[in-house]
């Protein structure tokens, strides 16, 4: 069974941010575009790359290791790898995934995260 559970307070996160939190022992990237929250695995189901530590542009991160992109909206797939040979070979041997994404809510300043 679900919840939603706390996990950060809405001064924490500026639009255009975002960061690496826990909830039930699960990394979650947590993210502020326009004056919406997102919330997905943190980790990039290509090869486990934080996502916090990438780059968010609109709703889309770039996953820093291969560049790999998703829209944290909807979890799909925008871009997988970065192109050139390396491309070529990572996408031969591991088809592309979509990220897992959560229900987020905002209440009395919190941030909600649906686990």
């Amino acid at each position: 069974m679900s919840k939603f559970i706390e996990v950060a307070k809405i001064e924490e996160l500026k639009s255009g941010t975002m960061k690496m939190v826990m909830a039930e022992g699960r990394e979650i990237l947590l993210a502020k575009a326009g004056d919406k929250y997102y919330a997905s695995d943190s980790r990039c189901p290509h090869m486990k790359g934080d996502l916090s530590q990438g780059k968010l542009e609109g709703t889309v991160v770039t996953c820093p290791l291969h560049g790999s992109q998703f829209d944290i909206s909807n979890g799909q797939v925008v871009r997988w790898l970065r192109g050139g040979l390396m491309s070529k070979i990572g996408s031969a041997l591991k088809l592309s995934k979509d990220l897992v994404v959560y229900n987020v809510k905002v209440e009395d300043g919190r941030v909600l995260v649906e686990v």
